[in-house]
């Protein structure tokens, strides 16, 4: 476009205002405060703000300090809690390292174009996601509230998580480590070990008992737990001294908290490898089994979590990515964070399985003992012959070759008895088939492993430190995707807003932090995120690819990225991801109809885990957890059709005043045409709401429409708006 800034004249029913002269000269005189304000339309060059399109950039938008903390922010974001303990439970259960196969198909699938999607348009638009889809169109900007629901959600409950790793924390400063026995009970006579610990195990007994102090139902609340109470403020005053600032502040902690996690694990992965067992469990975890890469639940499974690894939906993305130039070359910040992401998993899975071949090789040579010593006795008491024992097996230091030998010989020739012998099988393998993920993996079966290593405290604060960065990557990104757009959409000061936000998290999140807390986890994890994101995420791709227009925002890539992006990524985003995503979406809600809603309740007496399912109130809480995320697209559709907003009765208007400057607001007039004024925009967002009417006299009427804020209010852009003639500017 031209860069003098002129006004472009229709003809309409009315008398339109033909010029800024024209505007303040109908202005009422009484207004003393309006006649201060010196109404300007920048004739400077326009640098990164995109007249045409209407993006209304703030001149003082933050902007990240370089690029390396810009891609910390998103791997940071990205790369979370799933990597460590999601990823290598569905890597061991999904065929090993044949499960990478479907993976990284569908990383290519839906992964990184739909990564690629969000970046772009965060980029290309520089607003938080509420901002964003309503840009792109109206009737679908309860997108964006959509996606802020689901970070509030996921905030309340994730956190809870970093205050689990922080109480864990807080303790590992001790030897032996108060997990690594189970403890003594005293009473007048004896001294005994704790008859749940026995039951179960020491770090089971521990996070169960001492840790969470677990009630036996969901039903039965128990009372706050104190002890994880105070853990779960100080994770919120961690989260919201950081965001205070937004990224100027955030985005300095990531140098630490984005890599601190990448130490460890190396460290870990080294420590491992010379560990006994450890090949074992890296052998074990990725010898493929094909057969069951045919499945469908492992595809679907795969796309589940490819889909949350890169956090699609959750606004984090496009919020962290307004905050870059209009230029920044987002494809390649697409491709690097996604295959990062991908790596990352794969070293945290080696590092998973590495640890817990160590800890089955110990388990199986204490197997190995105990059932040598039942042989021995059986031997004695003549229950089996000398005769079946080979010669060259010495019990008193047997291998686990060797008594396998022996346990093979004995089931062939005590065939009929061979159950009352009560001896078991030591295979290393059943060990490490024993699957187990999210906190049963972190808070037992890697303590346990930890317990065995030398120095075990140094390693356990090394762990529980990383699990803590990992978790404040994510809540930084999910925060972020909560306090953009509603700062860029509403005005709000953003410290302030930080501050309420992280107070009412806090105090909602106390139900988690109860002694049914645990269970209430599990319901948000199940419920709250998993298909709302998904309707989410198909609507984003509608809506860029349908109703903006696919060819449009290929021509919009080219023009901020200075080459055009690869055909692969249209089809990919106009046929086969939107596909994909409908395929993902009816296979979670069949998955989802045909599993029992349910949770695995810790009772006391057995010192086992037991599934009871959700009691009413439960199931409605579910039920009501998807319906509140996902309910602002169908109340915003409804809203933005019928025409509820008035004018005349919210804060709608079309242009907004600050410092002298004008607001350039296109809006859509419904059939009428009117002029429109474009000028460089200042430094604040328009507001999302929808107005009809640009400023203009009435015919019969010497006043001017007035603005419901105040005098002039804020309108916005609305991208499905009629094609209208450009200005020359």
């Amino acid at each position: 476009m031209p860069k003098n800034s002129k006004v472009v004249k229709r003809d309409v029913d009315d008398e339109v205002i033909e010029s800024v002269k024209d505007l303040l000269s109908n202005e009422d005189s009484s207004d003393d405060a309006f006649k201060k304000s010196e109404l300007m339309v920048d004739d400077q060059e326009e640098k990164d703000v995109d007249v045409e399109e209407g993006s209304d950039v703030e001149d003082e938008r933050p902007a990240w300090n370089s690029k390396l903390q810009y891609i910390l922010a998103q791997v940071g974001f990205s790369v979370g809690l799933g990597n460590v303990w999601r990823f290598p439970y569905l890597c061991q259960k999904n065929g090993g390292g044949a499960y990478l196969v479907p993976y990284l198909v569908l990383l290519l699938i839906i992964g990184i174009p739909l990564f690629f999607l969000e970046l772009s348009v965060g980029q290309r638009i520089r607003r938080g996601s509420i901002g964003v889809w309503n840009y792109i169109s109206p009737k679908l900007g309860g997108i964006g509230f959509a996606s802020c629901l689901v970070c509030f959600f996921v905030a309340l409950y994730y956190n809870v998580i970093i205050g689990w790793s922080l109480f864990y924390f807080s303790q590992s400063f001790q030897h032996p480590l108060p997990w690594d026995q189970c403890p003594l009970v005293k009473n007048a006579s004896h001294t005994f070990v704790e008859p749940e610990c026995e039951k179960s195990s020491a770090t089971t007994f521990y996070w169960y008992r001492e840790a969470l102090n677990i009630s036996s139902s969901l039903s039965e609340s128990g009372g706050l737990n104190w002890k994880m109470t105070i853990c779960l403020l100080a994770a919120w005053v961690m989260v919201c001294l950081a965001m205070m600032k937004g990224i100027q502040s955030s985005g300095k902690i990531m140098y630490f908290s984005s890599l601190f996690p990448y130490v460890v694990l190396l460290c870990f992965l080294i420590r491992g490898l010379l560990l006994n067992g450890s090949l074992d469990g890296i052998r074990h975890m990725f010898t493929p089994k094909l057969e069951i890469m045919l499945e469908p639940k492992v595809w679907r499974e795969a796309a589940t979590q490819v889909f949350f690894a890169l956090g699609l939906g959750f606004g984090g993305v496009i919020a962290f990515s307004s905050y870059n130039k209009r230029d920044n070359n987002c494809h390649f910040d697409a491709v690097l964070v996604s295959f990062i992401n991908f790596f990352t998993s794969v070293l945290a899975t080696l590092v998973v399985f590495a640890v817990l071949g160590f800890k089955a090789n110990i388990i199986n040579e204490k197997c190995v003992i105990q059932n040598s010593e039942k042989i021995l006795k059986l031997l004695k008491t003549g229950n089996l012959s000398q005769d079946m024992i080979p010669h060259h097996i010495n019990f008193s230091s047997i291998t686990a070759e060797d008594y396998n030998l022996v346990y093979d010989i004995i089931q062939k020739v005590k065939e009929e008895e061979f159950d009352s012998l009560g001896l078991k099988s030591c295979q290393i393998e059943d060990e490490l088939n024993k699957a187990v993920q999210g906190t049963g993996l972190a808070f037992i079966a890697f303590t346990e492993a930890m317990t065995h290593f030398p120095a075990s405290p140094f390693w356990s604060v090394m762990f529980f430190l990383m699990l803590i960065n990992l978790g404040l990557g994510s809540m930084f990104g999910t925060i972020e995707g909560i306090i953009t757009p509603i700062v860029d959409t509403f005005k709000v000061k953003k410290e302030i807003l930080t501050v309420i936000c992280c107070l009412v998290a806090f105090l909602i999140g106390l139900i988690f932090v109860q002694r049914s807390g645990n269970y209430f986890v599990t319901m948000f994890d199940d419920y709250s995120a998993t298909l709302p994101l998904l309707i989410v995420v198909i609507l984003e791709n509608i809506a860029v690819t349908r109703i903006y227009g696919i060819e449009k925002f290929m021509e919009d890539l080219k023009d901020m990225l200075g080459f055009s992006p690869s055909q692969y990524y249209y089809y990919m985003w106009k046929y086969v991801s939107p596909l994909v995503l409908l395929c993902l979406l009816v296979a979670s809600i069949a998955q989802m109809g045909l599993s029992p809603p349910g949770y695995n309740a810790w009772i006391e007496d057995t010192a086992t885990e037991e599934f009871h399912s959700y009691p009413t109130w439960g199931m409605i809480v579910c039920i009501s957890l998807m319906v509140l995320a996902i309910l602002p697209v169908p109340i915003v559709f409804i809203v933005r059709r019928c025409n509820l907003i008035d004018d005349s009765s919210g804060s709608l208007a079309s242009v907004s005043y600050k410092r002298g400057r004008i607001i350039k607001e296109p809006v859509n007039l419904e059939g009428d045409n009117t002029s429109l004024i474009h000028g460089k925009s200042p430094s604040e967002v328009p507001s999302p709401n929808f107005g009809k009417n640009i400023y203009r006299k009435q015919t019969g009427s010497p006043s001017l429409d007035t603005a419901p804020n105040g005098r002039y209010g804020i309108g916005y852009l609305m991208a499905d708006m009629p094609d209208m003639p450009e200005s020359d500017l």
